[in-house]
């Protein structure tokens, strides 16, 4: 939780400020039982109409100037507190963007968006009523009753005897609500991932007719999410109940022994008045305090997996300076190895790509290619053994010249809600019009996207207003428009035609002359034309050659081009 306070330094004025103003309206505040008193001791008592008019416009000053402060207070508290959220949620969404794609697995993206969204809120709930209340419910309690032992120490005994008990039962539930919280919000991470997974693929769940099954899953997730929220609910549910039977036994106590006191003449009857007032702005500032300390509960709780988040180191770090690209291969993979959660995905890999080259890597599904993929983009890390790019360990380029040297396109592709243009200028922002419409061309998308009006088209939340064919063109376009040494493309002509997809090769052939491509498929035909095919198989590679190599010395190859031929050698 100390590495969030960080954040606040920019609002170190506003955090300043903005508890001194709640003191300065408590010290107004304590004023006031006094100021009653007075009036009904000297001004009642003796029917001097002149003084209680003074006294009730002091009244009325005092609630004036003290509902400025309160409104400053709170003003300045909630510039820091929303800008405090506003800089710790940019800082978490910079962090989460450096973080590899093992890391982002580990954390998982529905609890990183319960992150983002509902902790946030808390913590900034916290520090806003932190910055307003924590030193203003003490401040008032530990002036309350003082001011009661200058007016008669024996009564005002039974009262501050209250406070210690009070203060240890609200420890107590601090002590359990941090649990009980943290156990809540971990609930809710759960829940909204079931409902993500369930908005994700809806149209599969309805293809299928499993809506009764889903809906039985997300019941019991919400019900775990019910039962942590009542146990943490009962739990605050306590608090105010044991304040006000604490304080209201200790204001019983004290008013008996006050009202012995007036009947003896040793206390005025205004003296008395103000006792009980004072005992009155105590119980309603320790109730302040007591929901207080269920929010600031909260907040730690929230801040504590926001800390956890923000600690997490990135697994995959970059090189500190910028290498120059040598000769050699543009791609050398010797030995390597890749696992998830313990189960490898990849073993002894050996590849070597020469610059220039076309290669196609082809397997079935599960057979490793998109894992080999991510080693060569560096998107993981391999577990063992080495990958080279042009000369150099890929772990020497810095981020920025990793990601400039190789355009990946994956199989799913991304849009963005906004227009075209945006989109295809997403990392090659200085390109003109012809250069984009050039890509569109290699890309064999500018005959839809004119009929979609062209450039400053919109595109909506997700691509959805685009095919899945179109969106892979579109991701291919923008990949062009880097100009990378080094393109791949993983499976990214999947839900293109097999016309299509010959077309479009042949005019990224024309457009990337001098480009290095990887070319990760399913079909034979997206292979086919490459310089050297590597055929991968549970995570193994298990043959390399040209097509016409790997028919007599592939089996498994021939068994794949078997199967989407028909064996008679036609496409």
């Amino acid at each position: 939780m100390k590495n969030l306070l960080g954040y606040l330094k920019r609002y170190r004025a506003q955090s300043i400020f903005a508890p001194l103003f709640k003191l300065f309206e408590v010290a107004l505040e304590l004023a006031v039982p006094f100021i009653v008193s007075y009036m009904i001791d000297n001004g009642i008592k003796n029917s001097d109409k002149a003084l209680i008019i003074k006294c009730c416009a002091l009244l009325v000053l005092f609630a004036a100037v003290g509902f400025g402060f309160a409104v400053t207070a709170q003003y300045f508290a909630a510039k820091a507190a929303t800008g405090f959220a506003a800089d710790l949620r940019g800082a978490l969404y910079t962090h989460i963007g450096r973080l590899s794609y093992s890391d982002l697995d580990r954390l998982g993206t529905s609890s990183l968006i319960t992150n983002m969204t509902s902790d946030v809120t808390r913590v900034q709930t916290g520090v806003n009523l932190t910055l307003r209340l924590l030193l203003r419910s003490p401040f008032v309690v530990a002036g309350a009753v003082i001011a009661c032992f200058a007016i008669s120490v024996r009564p005002a005994l039974s009262f501050a005897a209250a406070v210690p008990v009070l203060l240890v039962f609200v420890y107590l539930i601090m002590l359990f609500g941090m649990k009980l919280y943290s156990r809540v919000q971990s609930s809710l991470s759960l829940t909204v991932r079931r409902a993500k997974e369930n908005l994700d693929g809806v149209r599969v769940i309805r293809a299928f007719g499993t809506e009764d099954d889903e809906r039985a899953r997300f019941s019991d997730e919400n019900g775990r999410l019910c039962a942590d929220q009542k146990r943490s609910g009962r739990l605050s549910a306590l608090l105010n109940p044991i304040t006000f039977v604490i304080v209201n036994v200790a204001v019983a106590a004290m008013m008996y022994s006050g009202a012995i006191k007036v009947n003896d003449g040793v206390l005025t009857q205004g003296e008395t008045v103000a006792m009980y007032n004072l005992t009155a702005m105590v119980l309603v500032e320790l109730i302040k305090l007591a929901d207080l300390t269920i929010n600031i509960t909260k907040a730690l709780s929230s801040g504590k997996r926001l800390s956890a988040v923000l600690a997490v180191k990135p697994s995959v770090e970059y090189g500190a300076e910028a290498v120059e690209p040598g000769g050699g291969y543009a791609v050398k993979i010797t030995g390597a190895s890749l696992s998830y959660g313990g189960k490898e995905a990849l073993t002894d890999i050996n590849i070597k790509i020469k610059t220039g080259q076309t290669v196609g890597i082809i397997g079935g599904t599960g057979s490793g290619k998109s894992s080999l993929i991510s080693l060569i983009a560096r998107f993981y890390d391999c577990d063992g053994g080495s990958v080279e790019l042009f000369g150099h360990d890929v772990r020497k380029y810095s981020e920025k010249q990793l990601r400039a040297l190789v355009g990946a396109v994956p199989q799913r592709a991304v849009l963005f809600e906004g227009t075209l243009r945006d989109n295809l200028k997403n990392g090659a922002s200085d390109v003109g019009d012809d250069v984009l419409h050039g890509a569109l061309e290699a890309a064999c998308a500018d005959d839809f996207v004119e009929a979609k009006g062209g450039l400053d088209c919109r595109v909506e939340q997700g691509g959805r207003n685009f095919s899945g064919g179109q969106k892979q063109r579109l991701a291919v376009a923008r990949a062009l428009l880097r100009s990378p040494s080094l393109l791949i493309l993983d499976d990214s002509s999947s839900a293109l035609d097999y016309a299509t997809d010959a077309r479009m090769r042949g005019a990224i052939k024309e457009y990337a002359k001098d480009m290095t491509v990887i070319v990760a498929a399913q079909r034979v035909s997206s292979v086919r034309g490459a310089d050297v095919i590597y055929v991968m198989d549970d995570g193994r590679i298990i043959g390399s050659g040209t097509h016409e190599e790997l028919l007599s010395d592939c089996p498994r190859y021939a068994q794949i081009y078997a199967s989407q031929t028909g064996g008679d050698g036609d496409e």
